[in-house]
């Protein structure tokens, strides 16, 4: 049994949460172009409204929210049903991302990590999923990350928050198949953003966020379950992830220079 995918986004109505910057504006402008009805959300109200003025009129709509706050959700939730009467696609792109060892290691830092990262996409499903449940349609897609894989080096709270969305969304997959819901569960590697910029060191494979636009919206249109890229990058690490743990660590060591 294979999950649904989306044949054509003229008119499909998609919440994009995480618009106003790197992948999730790269998202915003390619389902505006491909002529979806696009709900912005993101704590930048600005950046939202600039990106909304690209489309037609009635095409976008605005929503400034804070993924930590549920009654933000909701009301930007109940402004697209009132708006378009239902929702085609919930894409959950937002994330913060900030580097963490052993040895600078701030539990409010992590705390908030986990908040925004899979608590936040927690949050936006328990909205939206009751009334996918009750047609029988509907997309959910959630942006995590390769990191979510394995241990990688200054990933002390990203890591685990994006390895909980990597369990979220397979459990979410087992659930919603045989309702008719899809489930895309999307995993990058290094991709040009403003959170990656923090890094200070190599990072292989890297894309531009257009690039990764390119590889979610061809895997939502093909049903993917699993949509993870650059394939070079995203494939080794998931090879390492099989590997008996100290070939596992030794290999960390010697190729990842941090």
């Amino acid at each position: 049994m294979k999950q649904k995918g989306i044949d054509s986004f003229v008119n499909q109505r998609i919440w994009v949460i995480g618009a106003s910057s790197g992948i999730g504006e790269a998202c915003t402008k390619a389902f505006i172009k491909a002529g979806a009805k696009v709900a912005l959300s993101s704590r930048r109200a600005e950046r939202l409204d600039t990106l909304a003025q690209s489309a037609k009129p009635g095409q976008a709509l605005v929503f400034p929210l804070d993924v930590t706050r549920q009654e933000q959700l909701d009301s930007a939730y109940r402004g697209i049903l009132e708006a378009w009467g239902g929702l085609d696609l919930l894409l959950f792109v937002s994330g913060v991302y900030t580097p963490l060892r052993a040895d600078n290691f701030e539990f409010n830092i992590a705390q908030k990590t986990i908040d925004a990262n899979l608590l936040g996409p927690m949050r936006a499903v328990s909205i939206v999923m009751p009334d996918m449940l009750k047609v029988h349609s509907g997309h959910i897609a959630i942006v995590g990350s390769v990191a979510g894989y394995s241990g990688l080096p200054k990933a002390l709270a990203y890591g685990p928050s994006k390895a909980g969305i990597i369990n979220f969304c397979e459990t979410l997959y087992y659930d919603l198949l045989p309702q008719g819901v899809s489930v895309h569960m999307i995993s990058p590697g290094f991709v040009a953003t403003e959170a990656t910029a923090q890094n200070d060191f190599e990072m292989p494979a890297l894309i531009t966020a257009d690039e990764a636009a390119q590889e979610i919206l061809a895997g939502l249109q093909a049903g993917e379950f699993d949509i993870h890229f650059p394939k070079r990058f995203s494939g080794f690490l998931k090879f390492l992830r099989i590997l008996p743990y100290p070939l596992y660590f030794w290999i960390i060591r010697r190729f990842v220079k941090i």
